[in-house]
């Protein structure tokens, strides 16, 4: 059995874009794929990633992949397999590349021998599907150790760094020490910010491409307020009386899903009514997106701002169970089950901790559009966060957001503009008047809101993010 797997994609047309962007926009990226079509010469352009579920890659490469297959491009996506000991060392260089430290063990020989030993077999059951001329687009550490056996087998190879940061710690050294022999000869390597980029890659061989949503996946297509109140209420994340409207949602093929599963939520007392404020973090469990800052930021707000009484704390996390890249967050949502525990009633009883079902990723998808769409306030209150998907989701939704200021996230939201930002993420008092500020003020809510929808409609929406890896490709072939 071949440690390598494909992933089943769809075929879908730009024109899909033509009601959301401008007219522009839609023909620069139809030629921009029509040239890469002719340079290709029907030689594929692969994908790999470590995972089809879970995380932000995994959540891109669907509907951007079809896209291209759309335009006459052969793309192709697959995933690598591993082991524990591999997915642990991987985590530890996610957090590197963050800089901060991880689970603090060692990035030397032995973890090298570890990360070799896993990826030759990858690399000999692709090369048994890779034809020289593709092109091959690795994504993240997982992966980039199979640079320089693909490009001797005479692909085309763009690496792409989806993580980050500013300042060049030494855990980052660290990292980039480890990662830079892998990637350093690969003739394009893509970032999602400049500042990225570190000194041993700053070549003129890297760019900067920021990530995207897709518009029109069950995760952000729109949905009527029935829709969203019968998924809440099936879902079990808000009470009932569930609405009349169905609970359905559009898979990738067309089709329609029904939301049928519930999430796995730890709260003390009832759910959240209907009528009751939201504020939500959607993210996976790791330890970058200070869940626990969150919680604290929130109890803040309720001690000093919530005259009602009725405010009510979502964080929402897939099912550790089915993440496969991530062991870390089995790890986290238990050491922030214990956190929670810890608050008083009065506060402990108004958060609720939500694990989300894999089962099914459309379902999952619809869940958190619903959840996402009823929220009052959306927050990403990240440590470190190259670009935040889930914010960009929210965005897209017109909801207000309060996000840090690190990293990707201060690119996507102008403060006071599409959002408020936090200057310290780790300060939980500042977030508690941030809330204040938001759930005070519907007008500033409302006009937040719709910012927010017009700058990922003009800057963060697939069809800039596809065209932009065509334009770069078609660079590299012509």
């Amino acid at each position: 059995m071949s440690p390598l797997s494909q992933v089943d994609l769809r075929t879908y047309s730009l024109d899909r874009f033509r009601e959301v962007v401008e007219p522009a926009d839609h023909e620069r990226a139809v030629a921009v794929l029509e040239r890469s079509r002719e340079l290709l010469g029907g030689r594929t352009v692969w994908h790999l990633n470590s995972t089809a579920e879970g995380g932000g890659v995994a959540e891109m490469l669907p509907s951007l992949l079809a896209y291209a297959r759309g335009a006459g491009i052969d793309a192709r996506w697959a995933v690598i397999e591993g082991e524990p000991e591999f997915f642990r060392i991987t985590k530890r260089l996610h957090h590197a590349l963050h800089g901060s430290t991880g689970d603090g063990s060692p990035l030397g020989a032995q973890a090298s021998r570890v990360y070799g030993e896993v990826l030759r077999p990858n690399i000999e059951a692709f090369l048994e599907e890779l034809r020289p001329g593709d092109t091959v687009f690795l994504h993240d550490p997982q992966t980039a150790g199979m640079a320089p056996a693909l490009m001797a087998h005479g692909a085309t190879v763009i690496w792409r760094c989806h993580i980050g940061t500013e300042d060049l710690t030494p855990e980052a050294e660290g990292g980039w020490g480890f990662l830079a022999p892998h990637v350093r000869e690969v003739p394009l390597r893509v970032f999602s910010r400049q500042a990225y980029i570190p000194p041993v890659l700053d070549d003129g061989r890297s760019a900067v491409v920021q990530p995207s949503i897709d518009a029109f996946s069950a995760k952000n297509e729109e949905q009527d307020e029935d829709v969203t109140r019968a998924i809440l209420a099936q879902s079990g994340l808000i009470s009932g009386p569930a609405s009349d409207g169905p609970r359905s949602f559009t898979r990738e093929d067309g089709t329609t899903g029904t939301v049928e599963r519930q999430a796995s939520v730890l709260r003390e007392g009832d759910a959240p009514g209907w009528g009751d404020p939201l504020i939500v973090q959607v993210s996976r469990w790791d330890p970058l997106k200070d869940h626990g800052g969150v919680m604290r930021g929130f109890a803040s707000f309720v001690e000093r701002c919530d005259g009602d009484g009725r405010s009510q704390l979502v964080l929402a996390g897939p099912d550790v169970s089915g993440v496969t890249d991530d062991p870390e967050g089995g790890i986290v949502l238990e050491e922030l089950k214990a956190e929670w525990a810890a608050f008083p009633e009065h506060l402990r009883s108004r958060m609720h901790l939500a694990t989300l079902p894999m089962d099914d990723v459309a379902e999952n998808a619809a869940m958190v559009n619903a959840l996402q769409r009823h929220a009052s306030v959306v927050v990403q209150k990240s440590l470190r966060e190259g670009f935040g998907l889930t914010l960009t989701e929210a965005m897209w939704k017109s909801r207000p957001v309060i996000a840090s200021r690190v990293g990707g996230l201060q690119d996507q939201v102008t403060h006071g503009e599409e959002g408020l930002l936090l200057d310290d993420p780790a300060d939980v008092e500042a977030l508690g008047d941030a809330l204040c500020r938001v759930m005070d003020d519907e007008e500033l809510a409302a006009e937040l809101g719709v910012n927010a929808r017009e700058r990922v409609r003009a800057d963060f929406l697939g069809i800039r993010h596809l065209a932009q890896y065509h334009d770069l490709l078609n660079g590299l072939l012509a």
